[in-house]
């Protein structure tokens, strides 16, 4: 049984109207001996409520039908749920570097943020008097939270965390539409460090139901079109297109409650955006008939579509997910999607329609693939699996093998190995020294993605030729096993670094099949906008010598600093190949083929009438 600790009264008179309060209330136990039973700390609204629905009423009507009940909660869809969600502007934080820390003291440094639920940790910088951090991310703004909380954190030579500074600041108060400056000292006044933040308005977000869907309406339609054309290509370059994304229904979905349903709800998340619909109880094909808009900050996101079952107070069960890249979005058409498990390695029960439109900028979006990609705030904690760790060593493996069988091509035709083959080289290489020029290299690139071109048009290649891959996750029975045994603790530090050599693993195999994926046209926006570069540098090189372009490039470099001394570094190849799919993101994005068991909506009432 439960042990009573005490309770408290609120009086409604000492709250204000639609506004949120921060209340102590201390415990209070009459038949208690302690004086001091605690406080409890709540954040009160009080609001009217519409209508007049009596909970008897309502009570009894849902013991009675509860399908009813669910066409009723998705009628009477809560407009504070809408509103916590729905953030109205976008808070740009730059963290730059850190000025006179003490190095005697200090042996690696980080920050964190933190704005409501967002939190954020920078990177760790080893042992600096100025440490460079150059890190920019992004929080959601929502009107009633408004204090930005910022703790600089140190490791001691014994590896202790001691927080150097701790500060909150007060959005409200910062000028909107500009950089504002800030200097935060550290404690005992021992050096500070410098954070630049910027707030934008942000428009596009939004949830609707179907009657008031923003595409429908022509008017509202023809001014995104044109706030995306061409010829505004060079307004705001972050606005670079406009997602739709109609939820329409889930059919035949797990049933996680001992009744036999389930009480699903829906989640959407495209890059660090994150909304959901309302829930629908007692039911294992919800219809949410909801719209969601979010804006296109990069078209090579992938929007995730998750749909869970709700728990009463304990965490959500999982019930499916989809990916669904938004280069790959057929405006207009209404697909069903079979659900997956939570790696999107296998099929789960049950499938989702959406209906998915975007609109977006051409330009924008080829200038956008050449800067740093937005890091995610919430992502899994990596562990060690097995299965993860030799599929990595095997990618690795095909990507070593590959190259080495080339060079081991280039060897037999040293070695004449055939006859043939070996003087078509030697001539091939007489000729390509001879008359070899700096701007044939890109010219040579170009050919390679024209001749993989003509090959998947002709059908004698497939860019999907890596879809076989089992990306699924089957290391429950390990980690079972792990738990059971009591040496865990000791094991830690080499469990570690196998996830060190795992992920490093991970990060190599995706490397070359980003670069494989390139010229296999996987995604052809990437493979045109290659082919577009690779010409331009040709024509470049063919016509400015090469001494010029190491000119200005130097020059840029050294001036960089100079320009713009908040400058965040980075490499415009890694950030164009970060886009491109490895053949794992290949696997999760592909959509499964749809079983003739799940009937669309519109099919169904055809037979149905």
């Amino acid at each position: 049984t439960d042990d009573f600790m005490g309770s408290a009264i609120l009086a409604f008179s000492d709250l204000e109207l639609n506004r949120t309060a921060e209340k102590s209330l201390k415990l209070d136990d009459p038949n208690s001996l302690e004086e001091d039973m605690g406080v409890i700390l709540l954040n009160v609204t009080l609001s009217i409520k519409q209508g007049s629905i009596k909970r008897r009423k309502w009570s009894s009507i849902r013991k009675r039908n509860s399908s009813k009940a669910g066409s009723v909660q998705n009628i009477q869809l809560s407009e504070s749920l809408r509103k916590s969600q729905l953030w109205s502007g976008i808070l740009s934080i730059t963290l730059v570097e850190g000025r006179k820390f003490p190095k005697e003291v200090i042996v690696e440094s980080y920050v964190k943020f933190r704005l409501g639920d967002q939190k954020y940790k920078s990177k760790t910088v080893c042992r600096s008097e100025s440490p460079q951090w150059r890190e920019k991310f992004e929080f959601h703004y929502f009107e009633q939270i408004t204090m930005l909380d910022i703790e600089v954190w140190g490791k001691d030579n014994k590896k202790h965390d001691d927080c150097l500074a701790l500060c909150s600041v007060d959005l409200v108060t910062l000028p909107h539409g500009q950089v504002n400056y800030l200097n935060l000292p550290l404690r005992n006044g021992q050096g500070v460090v410098i954070v630049l933040i910027n707030f934008t308005p942000c428009a596009g977000v939004s949830i609707s139901d179907l009657c008031a869907c923003p595409l429908e309406d022509p008017t509202e339609k023809q001014q995104l079109l044109q706030r995306y054309h061409l010829k505004n290509s060079f307004r705001n370059l972050k606005d670079i297109g406009f997602l739709q994304v109609k939820v329409i229904q889930a059919v035949d979905l797990r049933a996680a409650d001992l009744s036999g349903k389930s009480d699903p709800f829906c989640v959407l998340e495209l890059g660090n955006d994150r909304l959901q619909t309302h829930t629908v109880y007692k039911n294992l094909s919800p219809e949410w008939n909801t719209v969601f808009t979010f804006p296109i900050k990069d078209i090579h996101d992938v929007l995730k579509v998750s749909v869970f079952d709700e728990d009463g107070d304990k965490s959500p069960d999982f019930l499916g997910r989809v990916a669904i890249p938004l280069l790959s979005v057929k405006n207009g058409k209404q697909i069903m999607y079979v659900l997956k498990t939570p790696d999107l390695g296998k099929v789960s029960k049950g499938a989702i329609y959406l209906q998915m439109d975007v609109i977006w900028n051409t330009v924008k979006a080829s200038i956008r693939t050449f800067t740093p990609r937005e890091k995610q705030f919430i992502e899994d904690n990596p562990k060690f699996s097995k299965t993860i760790l030799t599929r990595n060593v095997t990618r690795v493996k095909t990507i070593t093998m590959a190259v080495w069988n080339t060079i081991q091509y280039i060897q037999s035709c040293f070695r004449w190995e055939s006859k043939l083959r070996s003087l078509i080289a030697f001539l091939l290489f007489v000729i390509i020294v001879w008359y070899m020029e700096l701007f044939m290299l890109p010219l040579a690139l170009l050919v390679l993605f024209t001749y993989n071109y003509i090959l998947i048009r002709t059908g004698k290649i497939s860019s999907s030729s890596s879809l076989d891959m089992d990306i699924g996750d089957d290391d429950d029975d390990d980690d079972k096993d792990s738990e059971k045994r009591g040496l865990r603790g000791k094991i830690q530090m080499v469990q570690d670094t196998v996830i060190a050599v795992q992920n490093i693993l991970d990060e190599i195999a995706s490397f070359g099949e980003r670069i494989k994926n390139t010229f296999n046209w996987t995604v052809p926006f990437l493979s045109k906008l290659a082919c577009l570069i690779l010409a331009a540098v040709t024509v470049v090189l063919y016509f400015i010598p090469l001494r010029y372009i190491i000119l200005i490039w130097g020059i840029n470099k050294f001036t960089k600093k100079l320009r713009n001394p908040y400058a965040i570094d980075n490499n415009e190849l890694l950030d164009f190949l970060s886009r491109v799919p490895s053949d794992i993101e290949k696997v999760q994005y592909t959509e499964l083929k749809n079983s003739s068991s799940y009937q669309s909506p519109s099919r169904r009432k055809k037979n149905v009438s």
